[in-house]
């Protein structure tokens, strides 16, 4: 999330740029992996999600059921799984807005975290190549106040209301804490296949692609199908809808409040279009069929990114930069607690690409305002420094980038972001392996421009 000014004049410019150039979109090229050491293993791995809840009548109630399968791909055996419920950073552990009961397949043992993080049992430990699945039952309750979990009035948006597995890497179970800074998150591709039951004069948009049929009287069942997402995330109201196709056959669908112009909401369209083409091109092919763009001028930041699926205010350079983050996080993954600026920087930095910001001179402003102060800080660090995460992560990040560009060439840093996206596809970005391709697509020693940016790893 960031609060973002506006290039009109720039993004007309690439719109019109990218839509004369269409036909220079890269392919999508074969899904890549690379081999991770055995101290980076993350697990529960191979995620699948199957959710079916029914809506209230103003959307901010759902009740139903949720199923969590997984496999242990760890050596270390699995003797218990975590549910992450983001959600409950939002209201109380007395009255959370996110509820868990009736589990299946283990037994709950507890609530953590401030009621984010509930240990679940289960009745074997699982060895490695063994699978399991629990159950529950699930409620979930909006609170009010417009955020990315909240309603604000009629409309009410569902960002990190579904409980997801917490990881489990070499160094340790991810059981960070809730930060409104930035974000906390940090999950595995997956499957999702959600049912979502809802009074038909509410429209759902959702991750992933959904498919709309009549349920009982007066009401309509909407099943989103996800692959390889992170999260999913959807949004209930009585929202307007206009709709159009990427050059590269990407479906957007725009959805706005009754505060947002009609004319402002196609105009949004036209700069998703572009954008998630222009991304496409430098980063490799938006590998969903469909995206869904909610927009409410009454959000407290610009835009925030889920697969698939962005909530955003009528500020087009923060779309550009949540389109980013399809690929800079949702497709390449990372820890966005403990390293936030491999989303954010480069989702920064991408929108600069977009929109034809060379970064000139920006490199120039590099200023430090401690000794301990790191573009590659936690979410804890900038917690405690708030006031200094977007100058430090956002600017100096993408200044770090494009510095990196002028230092080992265009040709090379094209080259770099391009294979680094495909190797990383559906997986996990850390600071040592991205400065590890780095330094192999350099012809000189990157020491002092790391020093120099405060890049540690």
């Amino acid at each position: 999330m960031r609060i973002a000014v506006a290039a009109l004049a720039a993004l007309a410019t690439f719109v019109a740029g990218v839509a004369a150039s269409s036909g220079s979109v890269r392919p999508e090229g074969a899904r890549a992996f690379t081999a991770a050491p055995a101290e980076a293993v993350r697990t529960p791995a191979a995620p699948r999600y199957t959710v079916e809840v029914t809506g209230d009548a103003s959307g901010s109630g759902w009740t139903g059921r949720e199923r969590v399968g997984f496999t242990n791909v760890s050596a270390a055996p699995l003797g218990e799984v975590y549910l992450r419920l983001w959600g409950n950073a939002h209201g109380t552990c007395s009255a959370p807005p996110i509820e868990v009961s009736e589990v299946t397949g283990g037994v709950p043992a507890g609530l953590s975290v401030g009621c984010t993080a509930l240990r679940v049992v289960l009745g074997e430990p699982l060895r490695r190549g063994e699978s399991a699945t629990i159950g529950f039952r699930l409620r979930i309750r909006v609170p009010a106040g417009i955020d990315r979990f909240g309603h604000d009035g009629d409309h009410a948006f569902l960002g990190n209301a579904l409980p997801v597995l917490a990881v489990r890497d070499g160094t340790g179970r991810h059981l960070d804490p809730y930060t409104n800074t930035g974000e906390s998150f940090y999950s595995l591709a997956a499957d999702f296949d959600v049912t979502l039951d809802h009074p038909s004069n509410l429209r759902v948009p959702a991750t992933g692609t959904s498919v709309h049929r009549p349920g009982a009287p007066g009401r309509t069942v909407t099943t989103a199908t996800a692959r390889d997402v992170r999260d999913f995330a959807w949004a209930a109201g009585p929202f307007t809808a206009v709709s159009g196709t990427s050059a590269t056959g990407v479906e957007i669908n725009v959805y706005a409040d009754g505060g947002v112009e009609a004319a402002d909401a196609r105009a949004m369209l036209e700069v998703a279009r572009a954008a998630v083409d222009a991304h496409a091109g430098r980063f490799g092919a938006y590998p969903y069929t469909e995206l869904d763009i909610v927009l409410d001028d009454d959000l407290w930041f610009s835009g925030m990114e889920y697969p698939g699926f962005v909530l955003d205010r009528v500020r087009p350079t923060a779309l550009v930069h949540e389109l980013a983050h399809q690929w800079w996080y949702g497709i390449v993954g990372n820890d966005e607690y403990d390293d936030p600026w491999l989303d954010e920087s480069f989702a920064e930095y991408a929108t600069d690409l977009a929109l034809g910001k060379t970064g000139e001179g920006c490199g120039s402003e590099l200023s430090w305002a401690a000794p301990t102060e790191r573009i590659t800080n936690s979410m804890r660090y900038w917690d405690a420094h708030p006031a200094r995460y977007e100058t430090v992560v956002y600017d100096h990040g993408k200044c770090a980038l494009h510095e990196l560009r002028r230092l080992i060439g265009e040709p090379a840093m094209e080259t770099l972001l391009r294979d680094y996206a495909a190797a990383h596809r559906y997986g996990i970005s850390t600071t040592a392996e991205f400065k590890k391709a780095a330094r192999a697509a350099a012809s000189r020693d990157l020491t002092p421009f790391w020093a120099r940016y405060r890049i540690d790893g």
